[in-house]
């Protein structure tokens, strides 16, 4: 089972990844060892996570995440769909 997940960081950006055990995978990056770009913002909390079966799916939506301006992001994190 894999996660696909979206951290607040300080600086109020988002950043999304994807893990077996999400909670773990927060406390890596509060821990600096997470992305590069968390390591430069101090993380804050996780907003949002998705369940996957495959870690193919997981990679493909959160490519398709991460590609999305904030207000998208914030659609899903706000009524768990993009909307726009």
């Amino acid at each position: 089972m894999y996660f696909v997940y979206l951290i607040q960081c300080g600086d109020g950006t988002f950043y999304a990844g994807i893990a077996k055990d999400v909670e773990r995978r927060f406390l890596e990056h509060q821990a600096g060892k997470g992305a590069r770009y968390t390591r430069a913002r101090k993380v804050v909390k996780v907003l949002y996570a998705e369940k996957y079966n495959s870690v193919s799916g997981a990679l493909k939506r959160e490519a398709q995440i991460k590609g999305w301006r904030r207000e998208k992001k914030l659609n899903l994190i706000k009524f768990g769909k993009p909307i726009i």
